[in-house]
């Protein structure tokens, strides 16, 4: 006696369109017989699966089938009616899983042209390349259509030949049990025709790989991690068809006087002891758009500046990829004291730090007045005034 149909599919009886089809898909990828090879258990529950969908999909069949059973159908089974007719086990999965599900398990249609695949290449630039851009040449190896062939893999002045097999289907039907089966042909492979001399120069592949030298503009302003897509310089295509894509990643090399953080470039510039103390210029390094431009620019120093200090230059950072915005360029100062002084200096060292009082050092004498807190408390007694 037949099982009952919801039973076979594993759902309710007031499961929705949808839930059947998910239930027929799962059941149908367990039980097929391209799934498990010599199994007639597997091939007699996919074809128990298949009938149990062709009924329960049909609206009609399926107002019968749960009104009075096997016995409303007729004895047709899955046949018969007006709902979805199935000549052969791939209109099932064309219906239900659509064409790319149609050909893993032997669609119909015959190998054709085929884009090529795109490569990667990855392209390390200076911080200088990025600010003003450049034209970099680099070599990338590729598949590319064998010339003395024409991409056909046979010698020259010579054809593929139909595959006997299949006869120029690239497919081969075997009839499997109650089912026919469509498979790829073994002999070619799927492609339809047989390369019986094939050229010396590819093979018979049809490729060759080759080192290509290319030029490659660089755009003013690329970050760390940009990406520059060109079309049609990947791979080429197999049977006629289009050529990939060349995908080129960009890093940027660690510069030794510049960190960039978005637009803006940080430089940390040294500064005389005496021009800190006093004010004045000094010259920090910049990034130029062509070698012809002056490479730094002048800083003004502010009087009393300490180290930490920082002067923004307005637009002398990044310039921005996809807008006219310019970054800034954030000088760091850095004073440095002086060493290896002579007897006079450190002379008037002296001199000079006797004359200067607390209120040449008022970060020193704020900070000692916290320390000296700082002690009580540990000592638990009161710290002398120096």
């Amino acid at each position: 006696m037949a099982r009952d149909y919801y039973e076979v599919l594993e759902v309710s009886r007031e499961c929705s369109e949808a839930d059947l089809k998910a239930a027929f898909r799962k059941k149908a990828m367990a039980h097929h017989p391209d799934r498990n090879d010599g199994c007639t258990d597997a091939e007699a529950r996919f074809k128990e699966v298949n009938e149990a969908y062709s009924v329960l999909s049909d609206p009609q069949k399926r107002a019968a089938y749960d009104r009075f059973g096997h016995a409303g159908l007729n004895g047709a089974g899955g046949g018969g009616g007006g709902g979805p007719q199935f000549n052969d086990i791939h209109d099932i999965f064309n219906e239900v899983f659509g064409d790319a599900f149609g050909d893993m398990f032997g669609g119909r249609r015959p190998a054709g042209p085929q884009r090529g695949q795109d490569l990667r290449y990855d392209l390390e630039i200076s911080l200088e390349q990025a600010y003003a851009g450049a034209e970099v040449e680099i070599t990338v190896p590729a598949a590319l259509v064998c010339e003395p062939c024409n991409g056909s893999g046979s010698r020259a002045g010579t054809k593929p030949t139909t595959c006997a097999t299949c006869g120029g289907a690239g497919r081969v039907r075997a009839a499997q049990g109650f089912f026919a089966i469509e498979r790829t042909c073994p002999r070619c492979g799927g492609q339809g025709q047989m390369i019986t001399d094939p050229c010396q120069s590819c093979h018979g592949n049809g490729m060759v790989r080759k080192h290509r030298t290319l030029q490659v503009r660089i755009p003013p302003g690329v970050d760390d991690g940009a990406r520059i897509r060109l079309s049609g310089e990947g791979d080429a295509g197999g049977h006629g068809g289009p050529r990939g894509d060349l995908y080129i990643f960009l890093s940027v090399k660690p510069h030794e006087l510049f960190e960039r953080d978005g637009l803006d470039l940080h430089c940390t510039v040294p500064v005389p002891m005496c021009t800190a103390v006093l004010g004045g210029d000094i010259e920090a390094p910049c990034l130029v758009e062509t070698a012809h431009c002056e490479c730094k620019i002048n800083v003004k120093v502010p009087e009393g500046a300490q180290t930490g200090r920082t002067v923004r230059l307005k637009g002398k950072g990044m310039p921005s990829l996809r807008s006219r915005e310019r970054g800034d360029l954030v000088v760091e100062l850095y004073v440095e004291t002086p060493t290896r002084l002579t007897a006079r200096q450190k002379e008037l060292m002296h001199e000079l730090a006797e004359s200067c009082g607390a209120k040449q050092h008022p970060r020193c004498d704020g900070f000692l007045g916290k320390a000296k807190r700082f002690w009580s408390n540990v000592t638990g007694g009161e710290e002398s005034a120096a």
